[in-house]
């Protein structure tokens, strides 16, 4: 008999009561050090008092109107995203599957626009993960996202991830938007090199076609600074965000350059929940915290602590480890024993991590994590790489 939750995912055997800073309690008592944050969600951690204030006192005023009315809140989010980044204006979203399904929209609209009706598709590369609306399984292309969901929504072109001689003899005059995650999340934790990204806008920059960037998973502090293409010093002209915006509460946004959006006039996109009172007044709290010098450097020094300790596990562990990578407080472990072992052997250790592609266990731990904790995660998964060799 199938179970009243729809079986549609492989759940570890762990009920989680209660969230503090960096620290999950299971029902049972137990404390587990976090190390995933929700997948890359809980920036600030886990009941951070300030987002608590934040959605106390307007979950005590208003929660929703719908996007019928203005909603001061979303004006006053949007102000500061545009502020911070290379946008001109932002759609808000529930979530990074929303936010692909309207940047796929927006890239074709604006083409559109412009009179060029059958610049329709859009480049993307093996490994990468926009969600999973049939845009964004689309989009992806993997056998894994795809497969019995048939047929896929046309109009991408797949290459792959390191196939650099590929991609401009695959810009052809159907191409609207090459997109790309600046550092894959699901598919490993692999940083696309600053060069790469900024060969990639000057091959957009030559074709006249759009440079989508999915930041939904590396953006919002998460590689120490606030977007991880500020790294490549280049702009994107739409990106996808979500996960560490709300700090936990569902929200996501597109953002863009008025000649990207310039196609999306009233009626062409919408959303009842996008942009509610309640997430965006989160929202602001969050940017009040990570958007600033002080915090994101916290972030760069506590990423090179970390990555300096999993040096060391490596080292000490060569049969179970092979190697780090990533950016920022984005970090992938590549395993040499399956990595669900490794995953659950951390949880033998309460210490928790999330499994990706290229048998890599990803380490997203709240941007909030103390030195201490760092150690403390360490020793945690020194022992379970210890127990995978008893």
């Amino acid at each position: 008999m199938i179970p009243s939750v729809l079986p549609t995912y492989s759940r570890a055997p762990l009920s989680f009561v209660k969230g503090e800073g960096s620290w999950l309690v299971e029902a049972d008592g137990r404390r587990f050090l976090d190390l995933g944050a929700g997948i890359a969600v809980n920036a600030l951690g886990h009941a951070h008092p300030a987002l608590v204030a934040a959605l106390t006192e307007q979950a005590n005023a208003l929660w929703h109107t719908s996007n019928l009315y203005q909603i001061p809140q979303q004006q006053a989010l949007a102000d500061r995203l545009v502020a911070a980044s290379f946008a001109d204006t932002v759609f808000f979203t529930n979530s990074g599957t929303e936010s692909c399904e309207l940047a796929v929209k927006m890239a074709r609209k604006h083409f559109f626009e412009e009179g060029q009706p059958d610049r329709v598709e859009i480049i993307t590369f093996a490994g990468s993960f926009h969600g999973r609306s049939s845009a964004g399984i689309a989009a992806a292309g993997s056998e894994k996202m795809t497969r019995g969901f048939g047929p896929m929504l046309p109009g991408f072109v797949h290459l792959d991830w390191a196939d650099h001689d590929a991609i401009e003899p695959a810009i052809t005059d159907k191409t609207a938007a090459i997109l790309v995650e600046p550092v894959q999340g699901e598919g490993g934790i692999r940083p696309l090199p600053d060069q790469c990204l900024k060969g990639l806008r000057d091959l957009c920059d030559r074709h006249g076609i759009l440079l989508i960037l999915d930041e939904v998973q590396c953006g919002v502090g998460r590689t120490g600074r606030l977007f991880a293409h500020e790294w490549a010093g280049i702009d994107p002209d739409i990106m996808m965000v979500a996960k560490g915006i709300g700090g936990g509460f569902p929200l996501g946004a597109v953002l863009a350059t008025e000649d990207a959006a310039s196609g999306m006039v009233a009626g062409t996109h919408g959303s009842t929940y996008g942009g509610n009172p309640l997430g965006c007044a989160v929202g602001c709290k969050v940017l009040d915290i990570i958007d600033t010098p002080e915090f994101l450097a916290e972030v760069t020094r506590k990423s090179g602590l970390l990555r300096q300790k999993l040096e060391g596990l490596v080292a000490a562990h060569p049969d179970v480890f092979a190697e780090i990578r990533g950016v920022g407080l984005m970090l992938g472990v590549i395993c040499r024993v399956p990595c669900a072992d490794v995953v659950a052997a951390g949880y033998a250790q309460n210490v928790l991590t999330v499994p990706a592609a290229d048998n890599v266990i990803r380490l997203l731990p709240p941007l909030t994590i103390t030195d201490a904790e760092i150690d403390d995660a360490i020793a945690r998964l020194d022992r379970a790489a210890a127990s995978l060799k008893s």
